[in-house]
């Protein structure tokens, strides 16, 4: 299941932040020692029936073919995410004697909800404590944000003031290792108020927090439950078999499809349709007119990126990756039509040598498949940074909205939606989806506007763009880092050039607010000490207790 692969990702980490957190919590043993052993005698029973119900959810759901319904990917994501979530926190807390997570109790507070799921919320933490002198102010009640744990109501903490925040914030900004120019934007999520600046409406190359953009821009246009179909269709007395690319950059060759669109099943439901019309020996062809434009990306063959088209298999890649860089095969769809062949071949269909062509009106489509949900694509794109999934957003959310599915007509597509929603776009240049060309421009104010918007409580059908993020010291792109400190607590869009470093995301502060922020570098000489640093002012963030 393509939803559970953060959490398989995250389970070589689990332990190494446990280690890293075992000394803190050795310190604070003394105070929340009582509270710690309530909370987890209250969680372990919630965890050993939340794992054995996902059992039986998660088989059927691998059992259910391609037209499941969008309800039961997530219903099963979240009942397998919320079992392992809860035995992690019930071991690192922070809990208070309720059971309830305080940070999210602080959360629904400011939101006036007594119950359901806040998306926006799947990560985070914050310290809990006692009135012991030194320790961390305990944090206040607030309604509960499942109504089965319960709890009084109250008032969430006093803001961050914007002195005492600069005062953490500007001396690491001030770091040599980021480069020549920076900007920094962090917002609460909960009010929308900005809490700090420096620089924040200059536009900057924003490298792969592109991505960010290009989510929100294709939730909007199509919506998180829409798919992409790739299909096959016969073209009447002509015996031509026309494999008709929908830019589904997630279809998959491989034998085992792990939930994706499968290229395989595709061809075993062709050759049955075409047996049934007595038919045995094909002309193949390809259509990947959805797509216009040039194939090949600005910066030119490279392995971070295959030629872009409406039709390929396993992203073009020439190993048995997933994600990140690998070589490509120069065209993805006569690549992927051969291997559709090949498995006609073996369902018992002769087709000749495939060719480029375009399926009329007239053709008659004999089998599809159908992508998971965009939703889906989202979260893969956001978690790995992939670059194929995000150009193919940007071209889909062009076809979307009736332009021209091109780079350029892709981020101009990219552009309009995020103006439809009143973003902040003074200066904002989208000349592609997935950041990798160096004349994008975006600021920290408009990173952190997406944040929020992504958020808010009227639109969940922009959560994807929050829940994909990668989580420090677990999955995707941060996996590696943030292996103690903010582990676990920081979600974020990292973004990569030479010369150029990014950080944006989410960070749930000591007080438990919800905050969101955009921190970009340009001309810095070092990825690895501007990642340092970068990782440190957002570590910082979520050691504040700001107010």
């Amino acid at each position: 299941m393509p939803e559970l692969r953060p959490w398989r990702a995250a389970r070589p980490h689990v332990v190494r932040v446990a280690d890293a957190v075992r000394p803190r919590l050795a310190r604070a043993a003394g105070i929340v020692g009582p509270r710690l052993a309530r909370a987890t005698a209250a969680a372990k029973p919630r965890v050993a029936r939340l794992t054995q119900a996902a059992k039986p959810q998660l088989a059927r759901i691998t059992k259910t073919g391609p037209t499941i319904r969008t309800w039961r990917y997530t219903a099963g994501a979240a009942t397998a995410g919320l079992a392992l979530a809860a035995g992690v926190v019930t071991a690192a807390g922070p809990w208070d004697s309720t059971g309830q997570r305080t940070a999210e109790r602080d959360r629904a507070a400011a939101l006036h909800h007594t119950g359901g799921a806040d998306h926006g919320r799947r990560t985070g933490s914050s310290d809990t404590s006692d009135t012991a002198a030194g320790a961390p102010r305990p944090a206040p009640s607030a309604p509960s944000v499942l109504s089965g744990l319960g709890g009084p109501t109250g008032t969430v903490k006093s803001a961050h003031t914007a002195t005492a925040l600069a005062a953490v914030l500007d001396p690491l900004l001030r770091d040599p290792a980021l480069g020549t120019l920076h900007t920094a934007s962090v917002v609460d999520i909960t009010t929308g108020a900005r809490l700090y600046g420096t620089g924040s409406g200059q536009a900057l190359t924003p490298a792969s927090t592109t991505k960010i953009a290009t989510a929100v821009a294709a939730l909007t246009a199509m919506g998180p439950d829409h798919r992409l179909t790739t299909r096959a269709a016969l073209e009447p007395d002509t015996r031509e078999l026309v494999l008709v690319g929908g830019g589904d950059p997630t279809l998959t060759a491989r034998k085992d499809a792990d939930g994706w669109a499968s290229l395989r099943a595709l061809a075993v439901s062709a050759a049955k349709a075409l047996k049934a019309r007595g038919l045995t020996d094909v002309t193949l062809s390809y259509d990947t007119t959805l797509f216009t434009g040039p194939r090949i990306h600005p910066i030119g063959v490279d392995p971070n990126i295959a030629p872009v088209t409406a039709l390929g298999a396993d992203q073009g890649r020439t190993d048995d990756s997933t994600s990140g860089t690998a070589y490509r095969v120069a065209d993805p769809a006569a690549d992927a039509t051969r291997q559709f062949a090949d498995f006609l071949k073996a369902e018992g269909i002769t087709t000749s040598a495939p060719g480029p062509s375009k399926a009329t009106t007239r053709a008659e489509t004999l089998a599809t498949v159908t992508s998971p949900p965009l939703s889906d694509l989202v979260e893969r794109m956001l978690t790995n940074s992939d670059n194929d999934i995000a150009e193919a957003l940007a071209r889909q959310t062009a076809v979307a909205t009736g332009g021209r599915a091109d780079f350029a007509g892709g981020g101009r597509a990219v552009h309009a939606q995020l103006e439809k929603l009143g973003l902040p776009m003074t200066g904002a240049v989208f000349k592609d989806g997935s950041g990798l060309d160096r004349g994008d421009r975006l600021t920290a104010d408009l990173l952190t506007a997406l944040l929020v918007k992504a958020a808010d409580p009227d639109r969940p059908d922009l959560r994807p763009a929050l829940t994909g993020l990668p989580v420090a010291g677990f999955t995707g792109t941060l996996s590696a880092r943030y292996t103690e400190g903010a582990a676990g607590v920081v979600r974020a869009k990292t973004g990569t050039l030479t010369g150029v470093n990014a950080l944006a995301g989410t960070v749930v502060d000591r007080d438990g607010h919800l905050l969101a922020f955009a921190l970009l570098a340009s001309g810095t000489t070092n990825r690895d000490t501007a990642q340092s640093a970068l990782d440190r002012t957002a570590t910082a963030l979520a050691n504040c207790g700001c107010g």
